[in-house]
């Protein structure tokens, strides 16, 4: 069994590659919640092991493997599981975190409109509840700070302030002012939309996704 300290939560990678922008995602989640309760799922090749080795526990199956498992051979107790997932019927709230003590994420470089590949690839697979943080759409980091407000400091999600796009101001190579609008909800915290410093930087380097 390991040991996480309050809640744990799981990203179960579901791109074929470890994209740049995904990979800085997690690193940013593992600060977020902390790498003693992040679980990587999923990870078929041993770069991506090895890559996220430093940010949280990791395991080559995925999640619907290791819920499989007989308590004898797991390392983790997934009885008190919940799906995130944007199409569930019911909104996470703090009195949630009576029952669950597991918090399972989609790790999808997101397409936008969204394509439910969460319900497609993980809550229809599984005999789990799930639950929403509202309808629109956010970057896997964003998702995961606001369920930690939900479930870990009790804040319902009318509570939480967001902005429903992100602009990002750049110079073209000639030297042109440009901008790129990112169509994701984002968790304002201090006033601020929640992102990386090192995916922004990311993202002005390469003026796109």
């Amino acid at each position: 069994m390991i040991f996480y300290l309050t809640t744990l939560y799981i990203i179960e990678h579901l791109e074929e590659k470890l994209y740049r922008w995904c990979f800085l995602e997690y690193q940013h989640i593992s600060k977020i919640i902390g790498k003693e309760n992040l679980l990587f799922t999923n990870l078929k090749s041993a770069s991506q092991r090895k890559k996220l080795r430093p940010f949280g526990y990791i395991e080559s199956k995925s999640v619907r493997q290791l819920a499989s498992l007989k308590k004898s051979k797991s390392l983790y107790n997934l009885s008190k599981s919940c799906i995130l997932d944007p199409f569930a019927k019911t909104v996470l709230t703090p009195q949630d975190s009576q029952k669950f003590n597991t918090f399972i994420f989609g790790g999808i470089l997101g397409n936008y409109p969204m394509q439910a590949r969460t319900k497609k690839e993980i809550t229809s697979k599984m005999k789990l509840p799930a639950r929403n943080i509202g309808k629109a759409q956010m970057t896997t980091d964003n998702a995961f700070y606001v369920v930690k407000e939900i479930a870990e400091n009790g804040k319902k999600l009318e509570d939480l302030k967001f902005q429903e796009e992100l602009v990002i101001p750049f110079k073209s190579g000639k030297g042109i002012n440009e901008e790129m609008i990112i169509p994701f909800r984002y968790v304002l915290v201090n006033h601020k939309p929640l992102i990386s410093k090192e995916l922004l930087r990311y993202i002005k380097k390469k003026k796109g996704f």
